[in-house]
């Protein structure tokens, strides 16, 4: 059984900086693109930044650029969102996500989602 497990959510206040982790277990995702998508209150689910799984290049949206960044330990199954700077408009449900092409066209597996607070 697939499953992916995010941790590291909470309250920040505006400028701080926040790691969230996503355990992956059920499969090797090697191979597999690994990211994170966001869901802000009143608002649709969008891509953040992801992972290939080849090539380890990062793709991310524009908003975030110079603020997050994303790692991979292949080893350990696990993915890290660094997020920099937090601003209030970061607020939302963050979302492990993998899948087998690029994440921007959408997951083959999702996490349950951790919540992230900025304050200003």
């Amino acid at each position: 059984q697939v499953q992916l497990v995010e941790s590291g959510g909470g309250l920040v206040q505006a400028g701080e900086s926040l790691r969230l982790s996503c355990a992956a277990s059920g499969r090797t995702f090697s191979r597999y693109h690994m990211g994170w998508f966001r869901q802000a209150p009143g608002k649709e689910r969008e891509f953040v930044i992801a992972m290939t799984g080849s090539s380890g290049t990062t793709y991310y949206v524009d908003s975030v650029k110079g603020r997050f960044t994303i790692s991979r330990d292949y080893a350990k199954n696990m993915v890290y969102l660094h997020m920099n700077s937090l601003k209030p408009e970061d607020t939302a449900v963050y979302y492990c996500a993998a899948g087998q092409r690029g994440l921007r066209q959408g997951a083959d597996y999702w996490g349950q989602g951790t919540q992230v607070t900025v304050s200003s």
